[in-house]
């Protein structure tokens, strides 16, 4: 294993240039090979998961989804808070930052966004999640290739760009997990789910956001700074990515069940998609299906 993370790290120091020496040591930042065999497992777990559960019944997990989506929601405020005010600190440029220049803010930076690496770890979890809760509609091509590829992306982020213009797109991120695990923590209480209106909005907030992150990196690319090209180029296209990817979740997800719901309505139609009613029913068949409704 010493021998191939040597090998490793002398393919990448050549490709890539030298490391940034702050991050020097730090967990799972030595070598990639740990990053990969995570990575690897992950896949490996979304794979086989589906078949081995394919005749058992699915876990609830209601108890540990609660604390596990609370933990993620302090998390991502705690990293959201600590860039906004290492940023301000440091006196960061919108437009392009480099990765020398922010004095102790910068090593500031540089320790939330390890945890906002490390943080893609542990959200793996959300696809094991899905896969003991049996929901594998949930496990999309958009769903895996973002988690998978997040982990990977970061590791070399930390390793050769740790700070500086790396702030803008975690900050946001961190935003917008803030919102999103809340939310999912809230519905794993059935009580809360009549009230839970705001997942589209959150969508819609993660689409924003890949915008906004090609706007800043743009501005780098247009008016530069000592921060490598490379890595904004690279940012740039991962962002086009996903908006295509999202774009096309919301569309499918919320465009074409509204569209369906109103011809519905029109129709007088009471059809069932999914295991849920969507005519408009009275509040009182609405409230006996949610109480019908399991985890």
């Amino acid at each position: 294993m010493e021998l191939l993370d040597k090998t490793i790290n002398s393919y990448l120091d050549v490709w890539l240039g030298p490391r940034d020496p702050r991050v020097k040591g730090w967990l799972l930042l030595e070598n990639y090979t740990p990053t990969f065999i995570f990575s690897v497992l992950y896949l490996l777990i979304v794979w086989l998961g589906p078949k081995y559960m394919r005749n058992k019944q699915p876990f609830s997990c209601r108890g540990i989804l609660v604390i596990y989506n609370l933990g993620l929601t302090l998390l991502s405020l705690y990293m959201f808070y600590e860039l906004v005010t290492g940023v301000w600190e440091g006196g960061y440029n919108f437009f392009c930052q480099d990765t020398h220049s922010g004095g102790e803010a910068d090593m500031k930076i540089i320790r939330v966004l390890w945890w906002y690496y490390f943080s893609k770890l542990i959200e793996f979890m959300d696809t094991f999640f899905f896969i003991l809760r049996k929901n594998n509609h949930q496990i999309t091509v958009l769903h895996v290739y973002h988690h998978a590829t997040m982990l990977n992306i970061w590791w070399f982020v930390m390793n050769w760009v740790p700070c500086g213009h790396s702030y803008f797109g975690a900050t946001l991120n961190s935003f917008i997990h803030v919102l999103m695990y809340s939310y999912y923590g809230l519905s794993s209480v059935p009580a809360m789910r009549p009230y839970l209106w705001w997942k589209k909005y959150i969508t819609q907030g993660q689409l924003t956001q890949f915008v906004l992150t090609i706007f800043q990196t743009s501005c780098g690319v247009v008016w530069p700074c000592a921060f490598p090209q490379g890595w904004l180029y690279f940012q740039i296209s991962y962002m086009i990515s996903l908006i295509i990817l999202f774009t096309n979740f919301y569309i499918q997800t919320y465009n074409k069940k509204a569209s369906s719901r109103r011809k519905e309505y029109q129709n007088g139609s009471t059809a069932t998609v999914n295991g849920y009613t969507n005519s408009f029913s009275s509040l009182q068949n609405n409230v006996k299906q949610r109480k019908q409704r399991k985890d």
